[in-house]
């Protein structure tokens, strides 16, 4: 009996140490979380119960329990490498088969699909046509590598002072190449609808009515229409238009691109007693983009972003949960699988519902402490050595009865 006492021990402290070298084997490994050895007692108990006298029958490991505590967060130089600060796996896919990480180290595969070392793709809800991200369904991450569609330019808003004390020009014919035709003009690049880019230059002109403007629209050194009035208070706010928007004519580019219709917002215009100055003229189109980068927030949001200063969004990474992590299965490659025991996943988005932020550019270290690890190594060596001898003090303790004569 002694001697099986003796074998569960050394049993038992071999797999303690096992469990400490995979420990110390992983502690630079991103996203490893430590495992502990958990030890229960046997004890012999006959049909009749147990008695006072009875001794125990020795040691077995009862469980190797995974310790999912944060790991310290290291900064990277890629983009791609994720790491969550608090609760939450990432979640991938291959073939459909969906397992769980707090690895984050994601790269591109030849298709654009975002995956880990080993070909998984990571999951993330996608956009809503409405707006938002769908958080009922999951998705590929793919990094799209065309090129971001033009918007073709609709409204151009001006903001402007145009001097009080201007008088009419000398030359009373308007003429864009006659200086001496107009007070001031002011230009800037507009978009038809295929990205090509086209200079809008706006004149300005005072007529001899006070208070009173005329303002025309030249693309490309083509007219578009004709004057259109621009009516200031004797405060120097603009009274007509009403609203300050003027819609000029259709202007048809030779690109072969869709007509353009361009209207100008001039409701912050001003006319005061200071020279002429453009103060901001933003118009809302814009070119073609080709793919520069990607940016990924706090909450998991995933921005493409373009040459042309558009971003769009890709999806937003989805996370997991369970009410019992300890119960997930071990696939390797610091991947777990979903079992009865851990419950089902409950997913969710970082900085929600008790899920911790996301941090691009930054990897989940190993939650190993090394020195703890050396301690529990020192411990169970100790604990085998000294199963290890009362092994061999049982063995003489035998030899001795067997030579009793």
């Amino acid at each position: 009996m002694t001697f099986r006492v003796a074998l569960s021990g050394l049993n038992a402290a071999s797999t303690d140490l096992s469990v400490t070298a995979n420990n110390i084997a992983n502690s630079a490994t991103s996203g490893f979380k430590s495992s502990r050895t958990e030890f229960a007692s046997l004890f012999a108990v006959s049909s009749q119960g147990a008695t006072s006298t009875q001794s125990g029958a020795g040691v077995r490991v009862s469980n190797i329990a995974q310790q999912f505590s944060q790991g310290n967060i290291d900064f990277t130089d890629s983009s791609l490498d994720l790491a969550v600060s608090g609760q939450g796996f990432f979640i991938l896919s291959e073939g459909g088969a969906l397992s769980y990480t707090r690895a984050g180290a994601f790269q591109l595969d030849r298709d654009g699909y975002v995956v880990n070392a080993q070909g998984k793709r990571l999951q993330v809800f996608e956009p809503s046509p409405t707006g938002g991200f769908n958080t009922g369904s999951l998705g590929d991450l793919r990094l799209l590598t065309g090129e971001s569609p033009p918007n073709a330019t609709t409204l151009v808003e001006t903001i402007a002072n145009l001097p009080a004390n201007a008088s009419p020009p000398a030359s009373a014919t308007f003429d864009p190449a006659d200086s001496t035709s107009y007070n001031a003009a002011t230009s800037l690049t507009v978009y038809d609808s295929l990205g090509a880019a086209h200079t809008a230059t706006l004149y300005f002109v005072k007529t001899p009515a006070p208070n009173e403007w005329t303002t025309r629209l030249f693309i490309d050194g083509t007219a578009v229409g004709g004057a259109e009035v621009l009516q200031y208070s004797d405060t120097g706010q603009l009274v007509s238009p009403a609203g300050g928007d003027i819609a000029f004519p259709a202007y048809v580019p030779t690109t072969g691109a869709a007509a353009m219709n361009l209207t100008f917002d001039f409701a912050q215009t001003t006319q005061y007693g200071q020279n002429f100055a453009v103060n901001s003229i933003t118009q809302d189109g814009y070119t073609t983009g080709r793919l520069i980068g990607m940016d990924i927030d706090a909450t998991g949001v995933v921005q493409a972003r373009y040459t042309n200063g558009r971003s769009l969004p890709l999806g937003q990474v989805a996370l997991a949960n369970f009410a019992n992590p300890q119960g997930l299965q071990q696939l390797g490659d610091t991947n777990w699988a979903e079992t009865f025991t851990s419950g089902q996943a409950l997913r969710g988005q970082a900085g929600n519902s008790g899920f911790g932020l996301m941090q691009s550019g930054a990897l989940e270290a190993s939650n190993v402490d090394i020195t703890e690890q050396l301690v529990n190594m020192i411990t169970s060596q100790r604990n085998f050595q000294a199963n290890a001898q009362m092994l061999s003090t049982y063995d003489q303790i035998t030899q001795t009865v067997i030579n009793i004569r």
